[in-house]
């Protein structure tokens, strides 16, 4: 799931500097690996880079197989492709999502269904998922919004019951736990995303989390625009040929080097965002005591990686007029997802399950605010005094 470009805003309020929504983080390794990149002569895909970014990701999420994609985008359409989802197959996710997932079912004629979010995570609502399931239905597919995990032991066990498959899009969960195991490793598979304002990124990229073995074969050949090349270069095959569908799914080795400086740091920065987030939390609580705003809501069971930090303002608040203040501070912040189910292409190729209020009710009020790695816990405390000062003005 791509997210909003940073935009810069100038300060009217006699604010020392702005603060962007994002800024992409670089470690500083990054050219150094794109300089080895270029040495070993082999800058497409699957080359030596590529191999270190799997490995290690397959070390540390225990995922029995990563494919590095050029995008999220790419890994949900391998997953749609490996459930074999065809025309009239019915996929149920959620509507408060971005559209690169339906947009992988409607490719293959497969029909989005889209059921109500949960108040508190926002994540696909698991007590609403059966009612959606139809003798049409092929996968069920959650996503892990802000980086907190959903309920992948209820949707695996429905999956199990009906004979489904579970698809997780995790293209924000990259660093998270759920149940005590790392985001995407439940699923039958699960896609991440290194989008420049992912934790993790190489400016475009993406990972497949192949946790069944017996698709791990046809994975690769997907990968490889439906060829056996990967046998081909194991020795298995003589000669590689066309033997599925697929794709170009292939991150450059260069892309992959990039990626590679980043894993190299990433529990560096995830702990970097965390204590930015921490530091909004904080300072906002007395906001969410006197019912003047939501703060983001972790379970018990989950780990979150701060990949966001988003407020819920009052239902009869203005959020074009809080965002406007906040950007008259110097303060960049956002909505986020205008509804599947109420968009021009939801309409034409999903269908509704159910009320969908949870999720037209949050996506007026929700608005993301600043956070990024080269904050400042300074900078994140101006953030919450504008969001404070705006929060009063809107009820003046």
């Amino acid at each position: 799931m791509t997210e909003p470009h940073e935009t810069r805003v100038a300060a009217r309020d006699g604010g020392s500097h702005d603060i962007p929504f994002n800024v992409p983080y670089a470690t500083g390794a990054e050219y150094e690996y794109i300089r080895e990149a270029i040495a070993n002569a082999h800058v497409s895909g699957n080359g030596p880079f590529t191999r270190r970014c799997t490995e290690r990701l397959e070390r540390e999420l225990g995922s029995g197989r990563v494919l590095l994609t050029h995008s999220c985008t790419g890994a949900l359409e391998m997953a749609v492709l490996l459930a074999e989802v065809g025309p009239g197959d019915e996929v149920v996710m959620p509507s408060f999502a971005f559209p690169s997932l339906p947009n992988a079912v409607a490719l293959r004629g497969g029909v989005p269904v889209f059921v109500d979010i949960r108040a508190d995570t926002l994540n696909l609502d698991e007590a609403l998922v059966a009612d959606a399931i139809t003798d049409r239905t092929r996968v069920l597919a959650p996503i892990d919004y802000a980086g907190v995990g959903a309920e992948l032991d209820t949707f695996v066990v429905l999956a199990r019951k009906h004979e489904l498959v579970v698809i997780e899009d995790a293209a924000q969960g990259y660093g998270a736990f759920y149940g005590g195991a790392p985001v995407g490793t439940k699923a039958d598979v699960a896609c991440l995303s290194f989008h420049e304002t992912k934790n993790v990124m190489c400016g475009e990229g993406g990972a497949l989390l192949v946790n069944r073995p017996d698709w791990v074969e046809r994975a690769e050949v997907i990968q490889e625009k439906g060829t056996n090349r990967r046998q081909f270069f194991r020795g298995q095959v003589d000669k590689y040929s066309w033997v599925d569908l697929g794709s170009s799914y292939l991150v450059s080795d260069i892309g992959a080097g990039f990626l590679w400086a980043q894993l190299e740091q990433a529990r560096e920065i995830t702990a970097k965002r965390l204590e930015l987030w921490h530091v909004y939390h904080e300072a906002l609580e007395d906001l969410e005591d006197t019912g003047r705003l939501r703060r983001p809501v972790v379970p018990d069971n989950c780990s979150h990686n701060a990949h966001m930090y988003y407020v819920l303002l009052a239902a009869d608040d203005d959020r074009d007029r809080f965002i406007e203040q906040l950007a008259r501070a110097g303060v960049n912040a956002v909505s986020h997802y205008v509804p599947l189910h109420s968009s021009p292409a939801g309409l034409r190729y999903g269908r509704v399950q159910g009320s969908l209020d949870v999720t037209d009710d949050v996506s007026e009020r929700l608005v993301r605010l600043p956070l990024w790695v080269g904050m400042s816990a300074d900078d994140a405390g101006r953030v919450a005094d504008v969001v404070r000062r705006a929060v009063d003005r809107l009820a003046a």
